[in-house]
């Protein structure tokens, strides 16, 4: 007999999953029937949190869904948070959830585990959340979750099996995937009309989301085509190669940007829902424009968001953008866009603190020592420093979790997941001592499965961006001084390599040296770190 548990691994099998996250528990011992004969490979994190974190990462890094387990009640509520970051970044995560028996739900008779309605828990941060009553539903529900992982805006998917249902007999059930559909292209309507804006104007500028990740190519050709001021949110750092000349990433929130935004007789926004985090990173001026916004997205009720767009155009963004240049034909538009975007940077570096600058030279000897590396950010003050001025060396390189839902304790399990799916690139842990102790007993999980990840942590010893926030407020500091452990003994104990980095010669030896070894390595640095 072939169970409902069963039927699951070898529909996630045949979809292409690879690695699960997840922590078992004696309400998903079923789930995990046959889970060690399948080629899946299961990694144990130490919190349900981290579970959710890992198979973000993961998903973030590949561009494939990432896949956790977890059990019911306090599982799903543990996960919830790390659901919220994928959900307001647009990560596909399919989160597979136990839920008590079908003739307990919603009786409030004291079940363990029981909440009034765990599915309720888990849709506010999801696309959707399905109970599964009958094994004859499974192979639809899967169909309807990796669907919308290929063709819709990607976010977690929740599906809960009543512990009852997981050792029910999932004979005759079809387990062949189902054929997905593509994308959803441009309508050629709307590319005409967003040709006709663009043929007369003279300077136009992209605005470039999470979104248009997987369209490097695309996005590349549009600016240099149209001489384009780009500008990357988080988590399309990389897009443009960091010495592009049309790269202003970071400008959109400081007033040199912005006046290149007023000034643009078109602004064309591609995959980006120009949220408060990405393009008023210091909350001091809310995003507005006075000409033509063009806006390619693939979720309709981005297009016609707060923002009013002239021309929307529902679409994959490499589609919409290669429709886009075919219909604009040949030539090249000039209009001083680098000289501009060059004074630009340079004025705003110009502001910079000596605290500033030290950040962005830690950011960039870590990108230049290990060649094209993944750097996953928790929220602290280089990940934010970052913002304004790190050039990621190519696509899926840089995202962290001080934009969107902002949670900390991201980093690490996010690189561990990264690092799963990332091959033979690098991939960097960078967290403050304040956010990192959310997480840090993922370290026991990079060194038992030997997860070469290299976790950076930034200690000044407390939540410093708090407490700087408060004297600014004039409030008295109290509550942000917490006491770090010992990062250096806290990675012996569970037998990975550490040292400290008093400059930024020593993190790139360190960095360089540790090259390709097939183990995880804990740095320290800090505030003082010699340039």
């Amino acid at each position: 007999m072939t169970t409902v548990g069963e039927a699951l691994i070898r529909l996630l099998e045949g979809y292409g999953v690879d690695t699960v996250f997840g922590i078992p528990g004696v309400h998903t011992v079923e789930l995990y029937r046959g889970l060690a004969e399948s080629p899946i490979r299961h990694v144990t994190p130490r919190h349900e949190q981290g579970a959710g974190f890992m198979a973000d990462g993961y998903a973030r890094a590949s561009g494939k869904p990432g896949v956790a387990f977890t059990i019911t009640g306090p599982g799903v509520t543990n996960i919830a948070t790390a659901m919220g970051q994928a959900y307001g970044d647009s990560i596909p995560m399919l989160v597979v959830s136990s839920v008590n028996a079908r003739a307990t739900l919603g009786r409030g008779s004291g079940q363990l585990h029981e909440l009034p309605s765990q599915r309720a828990v888990a849709a506010g941060v999801s696309a959707f959340s399905h109970t599964l009553l009958t094994p004859d539903a499974l192979p639809e529900v899967l169909a309807r979750a990796f669907t919308l992982f290929a063709s819709a805006r990607p976010r977690p998917v929740h599906l809960e099996i009543p512990t009852d249902v997981f050792s029910l007999p999932a004979d005759g059930l079809d387990l062949t995937p189902r054929p997905l559909p593509g994308p959803p292209g441009p309508n050629a309507r709307e590319i005409g009309r967003a040709v006709e804006l663009i043929a007369n104007s003279r300077s136009t500028v992209l605005l470039v989301g999470g979104g248009a990740v997987g369209a490097a190519v695309e996005v590349r050709a549009l600016a240099e085509r149209l001489d384009a001021a780009t500008m990357l949110t988080t988590n399309a750092r990389g897009i443009l190669p960091p010495d592009h000349p049309l790269l202003a990433s970071g400008l959109q929130s400081v007033a040199e940007g912005r006046q290149m935004i007023a000034d643009a007789d078109v602004v064309i926004a591609v995959g980006t829902e120009l949220g408060v985090t990405d393009y008023d990173f210091s909350f001091n001026d809310k995003l507005a424009f006075r000409q033509p916004l063009i806006r390619i997205d693939i979720d309709p009720m981005q297009v016609a968001g707060e923002h009013r767009a002239e021309v929307g155009i529902v679409s994959d963004a490499g589609l919409a953008l290669s429709a886009l240049m075919e219909a604009l034909g040949e030539g090249r538009s000039a209009n001083g866009a680098a000289s501009r975007i060059a004074a630009a940077v340079d004025a705003a570096e110009g502001r910079w603190t000596d605290a500033q600058r030290t950040m962005s030279a830690a950011l960039d000897t870590m990108r230049d020592a290990l060649g094209d590396p993944i750097i996953v950010g928790d929220s602290t003050k280089p990940i934010y420093q970052g913002y304004f001025g790190y050039r990621a060396s190519g696509p899926r390189g840089w995202f962290n979790s001080s934009t969107g839902y902002g949670t900390l304790g991201y980093a690490l399990p996010a690189a561990i997941g990264a690092k799963l799916s990332a091959g033979d690139r690098p991939v960097v842990a960078l967290a403050g001592d304040g956010g990192a102790q959310f997480t840090l007993s993922e370290l026991a999980t990079a060194a038992q499965d030997r997860i070469p990840v290299i976790a950076v942590m930034w200690n000044n010893n407390g939540y410093r961006e708090i407490r700087d926030a408060m004297e600014s407020a004039q409030v008295k500091p109290i509550g942000v001084d917490v006491t770090p452990p010992d990062f250096l003994k806290t990675a012996d104990a569970v037998g990975i390599r550490a040292c400290r980095a008093a400059s930024l010669g020593d993190l790139a030896q360190v960095l360089r040296d540790h090259g390709g070894r097939d183990a995880p390595l804990l740095v320290e640095i800090g505030p003082d770190i010699a340039s």
